[in-house]
């Protein structure tokens, strides 16, 4: 009986230590809480894209990682590129932005 209560005792702790170590996403990647802002952050710099008739929301593409929004696909001029990475650093959050849309007429 003692090593039953030892075993589930151990068991236990181990869970919660599992369960509290900071629930990573992907390993080494980013806490749940930071991909849940990553994607808040997507999604309003998409919004934005969509809002902005100067953009074309389909052709570029947003991914953020902690903070940082990474654009890429295509635009049809210097100027909807130049948009595009305005409108993602008024984004509440984004710490950087990364603008690796190519300019294709």
């Amino acid at each position: 009986m003692k090593n039953l209560r030892t075993l589930s005792g151990t068991v236990l702790c181990a869970g919660l230590l599992l369960i509290g170590s900071g629930c990573a996403v992907t390993r080494g990647q980013e806490t749940v809480g930071a991909y849940l802002d990553d994607s808040a952050i997507t999604t309003a710099v998409k919004g934005r894209f969509v809002d902005n008739k100067d953009v074309d929301a389909s052709a570029i593409s947003v991914e953020t990682l902690n903070g940082t929004v990474m654009l890429s696909g295509f635009a049809k001029s210097g100027r909807e590129k130049t948009t595009a990475e305005t409108l993602a650093w008024k984004v509440v959050g984004v710490k950087a932005v990364k603008n690796e849309i190519a300019v294709r007429p």
